[in-house]
Order: C-alpha cells, then sequence, then structure tokens
C-alpha cells in the first residue's frame, strides 16, 4: 500500500497572538514543522507544541526562517551562506532543547518561506543550510522542495532527504512554487488540492500554472495552517487519499501507518 506523510507548519504564533488551527491540525497530520523563533514562534509557543506533537505522536520538525517577524520570514533577505548557516544551527539548537527536555527527539528539518525558497534555487545557500542540519545532527531528515537544490545538497553530505511536495500550492513549470503575489498561487478549493495531491502522489505528477505537466517525487505533502478552513482541507485531503488507497505515515516513523 502507498503511504505518504503530511506535514504542517505549526507554533506560528508569538506573545498572545496566534496563526493557524494547530490544535485541530495536530491530529490530522504526521509530521510537524515547529516555528524556531526567528519568522514566529516564542519560547512558550516553541514548548507547547512540542508537547501537542509528542501527545499526538506527530514526529518533530525544526522551522527555522529568516529573523523578520513582520514579514512573517516570506520576503527575501540578501544574507551569506555563513549566516544562514548559522542562524540553522541556533534554530535547531533551540527547537531541540526543547524536545529533549520534554523527553522527544528532533526528527525532521524544513526551511520556512523565503529561506526555503531561495535554498530551492541557490546552490552555496543549499549547501550551508545542509552542512549547519549535518554538523548538529547528521541522522536529522531535511525537507526540501522536491527536486531541488536543496534536496541535492542534503545528499551530497549524507543526509535523508524527503522530497516535498505542496497540495494548496500552484506550481511553476520550473517546478517552483507560484509566487504568494500571482494569483492563484494558494489554492483555496479544498477539493482541487486534494485532487492534485493525489496526482502527485500516485503519478508523480503536478500540473503546472502555464498548462503544462511536470514530473516530480513526493515524500511528504505539506499543508497550510493559516489557510482559512486549514483543518477542513486537511480532512478533505485525508478522506481523498484514503478512498485512492494511500494511508498516512511519517517520513521517519517505521511502525503501522494511520
Amino acid at each position: 500500500m502507498l503511504s505518504i506523510d503530511i506535514n504542517c507548519d505549526i507554533g506560528e504564533g508569538y506573545g498572545a497572538y496566534r496563526i493557524g488551527a494547530d490544535e485541530e491540525l495536530m491530529g490530522l497530520i504526521t509530521s510537524a514543522n515547529i516555528a524556531c523563533g526567528f519568522h514566529a514562534g516564542d519560547p512558550g509557543i516553541m514548548r507547547a507544541s512540542v508537547l501537542s506533537a509528542m501527545k499526538h505522536n506527530v514526529a518533530i520538525g525544526a522551522h527555522p526562517g529568516l529573523p523578520d517577524r513582520e514579514g512573517f520570514g516570506r520576503r527575501e533577505m540578501a544574507i551569506a551562506p555563513k549566516e544562514a548557516y548559522d542562524m540553522i544551527v541556533y534554530q535547531l539548537g533551540a527547537l531541540r532543547a526543547f524536545a529533549e527536555s520534554e523527553g522527544g527527539f528532533l526528527s525532521h528539518v524544513k526551511p520556512h518561506g523565503a529561506l526555503y525558497n531561495m535554498a530551492a534555487m541557490e546552490d552555496a545557500l543549499a549547501e550551508a543550510i545542509a552542512e549547519a542540519v549535518y554538523k548538529v545532527d547528521g541522522s536529522l531528515l531535511l525537507f526540501g522542495l522536491s527536486g531541488s537544490a536543496l534536496i541535492r545538497a542534503g545528499e551530497k553530505l549524507g543526509l535523508r532527504t524527503a522530497n516535498e511536495v505542496f497540495a494548496d500550492r500552484s506550481y511553476e513549470s520550473d517546478g517552483s512554487l507560484t509566487p504568494r503575489n500571482i494569483e492563484g498561487a494558494v489554492l483555496a478549493s479544498a477539493e482541487t488540492a486534494a485532487r492534485q495531491a493525489v496526482m502527485m502522489v500516485k503519478e508523480g505528477k503536478v500540473a503546472t500554472r502555464q498548462g503544462g505537466v511536470i514530473a516530480l517525487k513526493a515524500d511528504t505533502i505539506c499543508v497550510h495552517g493559516d489557510t482559512p478552513g486549514a483543518a477542513g482541507h486537511v480532512l478533505a485531503l485525508r478522506e481523498l487519499l484514503k478512498r485512492e488507497g494511500i494511508s498516512f505515515r511519517a517520513v521517519t516513523a517505521s511502525s503501522e501507518s494511520v
């Protein structure tokens, strides 16, 4: 039976502010990417997110981003590879400490937002991020855009990698995600997102905004917690995938699918 990991960006609030339906979503996903304090998140939210993931038996991942709370880490910044390396080490260390202090462990790393998209295209940046992950813990799994420079950089170092695809995002013909400032970049329809996910998992293909179809590898599917009605979207996605004979399991899991 085919199985797929469903991951979601979690803990992206700050102080009294909360973004996304984290508690609803945690019971529907298999991997959580927890914000590490740069683009979002704070110590209290990080710890609470770790505890919630452990309660629901969800894999704990670090979600490091650029130091840009106002832009939610979605604005590009001119950073040198060495700066990226230091940012990643710093953020991984923080979340790893929260996980281990509660009796859990860090399983994977997924860069956030603009940092993720930059690392998908820029070899030097991708290599710096992969090296940071490797130096902190070479057993960690590195999530990256399917077929991207980040995946190649991780593989080059011997890291385990997970090719990530997006159920609720539009794709460009070069395999990149459609920029959010372009209309239709985020798929608002739960049914459309679910159909796209099935095509990616079962056929290894996705339709592009330009009207073509490209090949990709799908190890894990991202769903966005800040999309309106996110929990309903994930339920629709799970139901359609189940009907297609696909089960759900974290990429790192060796236990039975759920």
